[in-house]
């Protein structure tokens, strides 16, 4: 006769991290499964990090099967674009690069007077999605970052424009995903959208994944421009009246340096920035990114036009 051991609920259950980690993991061999040619969308920001963690992870000991795409607006923060060019060394990843400098050195984008280069992104991203033929792009927006990003499904289906319809949206339950699209058009992936920034940070701690110095406090050259300190450059800052100053601070968010801002911190560890993140109030992006400010719905119209 066999004896059957009963697995207790502790043991059988998955903490919080497990549980996302493992939705997220679902969600990538799901779009490698499904799609010819996905792409993921990589910054060297912690998000995207965390996103390529669990592309190794999910396909792991095989090698990650999708290439890399990063969408280089010429502001970016050195930190940063020093990261990206490790991570996509030590694990042999092919990378493609739009660049908008090269979009405005050809006129096919004129630079914005508040040098502000976020929002041009849109075309050279959409433009590299059609040339390369991707029908799955991955990113690592979250549903907590800002409301137009709540609205969005796992699977955000992108008409042949690459431009976004909230009216077609899928119904998405039990966790299957509907992946269907006409010729020219592709479905943009989010495998972090039920993840919190604070669930980002515990989980980088528990997996020990290394982050570029920006994300930890650490002296600066900034000024202040509408109630954000933001990091001196030739992109246009600062005008004669914003004195420069050399402050401790640390960044919560990293996209470009005209629009990124950074937080007075002290928080120079992973504890000490979890704490910092356990107390807030605001998402990184309503503290810190001036181009999701030019109105109430300005991230949504740039998604409608095909942004991230």
């Amino acid at each position: 006769m066999t004896t059957v051991i009963p697995i207790s609920r502790a043991t059988r259950a998955l903490n919080h991290l497990d549980s996302i980690e493992s939705e997220a993991v679902h969600i990538f061999r799901e779009v490698a499964g499904e799609f010819e040619k996905p792409v993921v969308l990589f910054s060297g920001g912690k998000d995207s990090i965390v996103m390529l963690h669990l592309a190794l992870k999910a396909f792991a000991p095989a090698a990650v099967p999708f290439a890399l795409l990063h969408v280089d607006t010429g502001h970016n923060f050195p930190e940063v674009l020093a990261y990206r060019d490790r991570a996509v060394a030590r694990h042999g990843l092919r990378l493609h690069v739009a660049s908008v400098q090269e979009y405005i050195d050809a006129g096919k984008l004129r630079e914005r007077p508040d040098g502000v280069r976020n929002p041009l992104q849109t075309v050279p991203l959409t433009e590299a999605i059609q040339r390369l033929k991707f029908d799955a792009v991955f990113g690592g927006g979250r549903r907590d970052e800002e409301k137009a990003r709540a609205k969005e499904r796992v699977f955000s289906l992108r008409d042949e424009f690459s431009q976004w319809d909230p009216r077609r949206q899928r119904p998405e339950l039990w966790q299957l995903y509907n992946g269907r699209h006409a010729p020219g058009e592709h479905v943009r992936v989010f495998p972090l959208s039920n993840w919190t920034e604070l669930d980002v940070w515990q989980y980088i701690a528990r997996e020990g994944i290394e982050l570029p110095e920006i994300y930890f406090a650490h002296e600066r050259d900034v000024f202040q421009r509408n109630g954000m300190w933001l990091t001196a450059g030739e992109w246009g800052g600062p005008k004669d009246t914003e004195p420069v100053e050399k402050r401790l601070v640390r960044y919560r968010t990293v996209g470009d340096m005209s629009c990124t801002g950074a937080v007075d911190s002290d928080a120079t560890t992973l504890d000490a920035v979890i704490a910092e993140i356990a107390v807030s109030r605001l998402t990184e992006r309503g503290a810190t990114r001036a181009d999701d400010k030019l109105s109430e719905a300005a991230m949504e119209d740039r998604k409608r036009e095909g942004y991230f």
